[in-house]
């Protein structure tokens, strides 16, 4: 295995895990945002108010998503026990 070849492995894996883990991350951003704002307008300052709609939304986009998700990563797995012949090399 060269080097090359170990940077192109820790690329992929590294995007993989960005582009799988963004949807979930991604609304979880927005639904903390709009929490806080409601927070901030109406000066509510309880802690559970920020976990648990984050918690719900992101449950909810998990199951959205689970499918492109598990796609995703079965590429990459076979994508990478291809790619073992050539690293023996």
């Amino acid at each position: 295995m060269t080097a090359i070849q170990s940077i192109n492995l820790g690329y992929d894996a590294i995007y993989v895990t960005l582009l799988v883990s963004a949807p979930l991350l991604t609304i979880a951003l927005v639904v903390g945002l709009a929490i806080a704002i409601f927070q901030a307008t109406t000066q509510i300052q309880e802690m559970t108010l920020t976990f648990v709609p984050k918690i719900v939304a992101v449950i909810f986009a998990l199951l959205f998503f689970a499918s492109w998700m598990t796609i995703k990563l079965t590429d990459y797995t076979h994508d990478l026990f291809i790619r073992i012949p050539d690293m023996i090399r």
